[in-house]
């Protein structure tokens, strides 16, 4: 039976929209598969890690029949790829078997029962739908994602936090040394809503979304998020727990603060940063009237020094940070001008872009 026939290009997109969750090594052999469904010209393809589900569709099916079987997400990836640009390919499904073919090109895959195919069964009740441009959701990840935890004990923590709110939408994501805050504003007004979205969906929909002002459709329900966009849908399960009380962490009030250039702080920060070690990255931050001076060592006795004029009449403040927490700052922000503030050397520092509130970034100082 003839599943598909289109260019090589054409069956390329979906497979790579929903391949990138797939585990190469995972207790259900199945998973490592994705499903494909085909009723007459509509063809969907689904994948699934259990947490996580991804599914999108094409017009390009052949022939009317309705059938479903699941094959081998990375070797028929492969393959497409493998395959010339400007080739057509068809897909048969015969005895079990998929055979993919593409000018002299031919390849017998094993399938595996699309029945015994686990699928993420979605939520009946949604307590809210959210609406917002793909960039605006995109650009909150962006902004936060690089706080995340990974394989923290606090399993909490290894996701960002999604909070709705009036007309708000707030991604906070934290380790415990460093806190990132984003929001933008939407057209609706919505009751207050938290929820903790996983890493791993966190970072599939950075690879997913677009920079495009069509909307992404959230919906969120107690132990789920839906999220519909273009010709795709997510639904993840939701990270249980109580994330910290972010309001509390990030500073107000400091009255030590400056203005200076990103580009400038971030040239020096990486040139220290080659004196510090993999095991310590520290760097001291000497804060004074008119300098910001940055100092590392390490156990060879080896030293580096950086000298930066600010803009700066406040106390003298001598404090310690660890340089990749700064530089993962740095580096995501695509703004000309930062604003640094300061309480002392054992108080948190508090980062935002100058006349912006909708960003904030707090980091936990260093002993050295």
């Amino acid at each position: 039976m003839q599943l598909v026939k289109t260019h090589r290009d054409t069956l390329l997109r979906p497979l790579q929209i929903v391949s990138g969750i797939v585990e190469r090594r995972h207790t259900l052999p199945i998973l490592a598969n994705i499903l494909i469904r085909k009723d007459g010209e509509k063809v969907s393809f689904l994948s699934t890690d259990i947490e996580v589900q991804i599914t999108t569709h094409a017009e390009i099916g052949s022939g009317g029949e309705v059938t479903a079987t699941t094959v081998a997400a990375r070797k028929l990836l492969d393959i497409l790829r493998a395959l010339p640009d400007d080739n057509d390919v068809t897909l048969k499904l015969d005895n079990k078997k998929m055979t993919v073919q593409s000018g002299k090109s031919r390849f017998s895959l094993q399938t595996l029962a699309a029945e015994e195919f686990p699928t993420v069964a979605q939520a009946e009740h949604f307590n809210a739908s959210v609406s917002l441009p793909q960039k605006a959701l995109k650009h909150l990840f962006n902004m936060v994602h690089f706080s995340m935890a990974q394989q923290d004990i606090r399993y909490y923590l290894n996701g960002l936090l999604l909070v709705v709110d009036g007309k708000n939408v707030i991604a906070v994501a934290t380790d415990g040394h460093r806190l990132a805050y984003a929001q933008v504003e939407v057209e609706q007004e919505f009751a207050r809503q938290e929820v903790i979205i996983p890493r791993k969906t966190i970072l599939e929909l950075q690879r997913l979304l677009e920079d495009k002002d069509e909307p992404v459709q959230l919906d969120i329900a107690n132990n789920q998020v839906k999220l519909t966009f273009a010709d795709i849908e997510l639904i993840s399960k939701l990270v249980e727990g109580k994330f910290p009380d972010f309001n509390r962490v990030i500073p107000k009030g400091y009255k030590n603060n400056f203005t200076l250039s990103r580009e400038k702080l971030l040239r020096s920060l990486q040139r220290v940063a080659i004196m510090t070690s993999d095991k310590f990255k520290g760097v001291r931050c000497v804060i004074e009237p008119g300098l910001m001076r940055i100092l590392s060592t390490n156990a060879d006795q080896e030293e580096a020094v950086e000298e930066i004029e600010i803009d700066y009449g406040g106390d003298s403040v001598d404090i310690g940070f660890n340089v990749t927490y700064l530089l993962d700052v740095l580096n995501n922000l695509k703004v000309d001008q930062i604003n640094i503030a300061l309480g002392d050397s054992n108080s948190s520092a508090l980062i935002t872009i100058p006349e912006n509130g909708d960003f904030k970034y707090v980091v936990m100082p260093m002993r050295i």
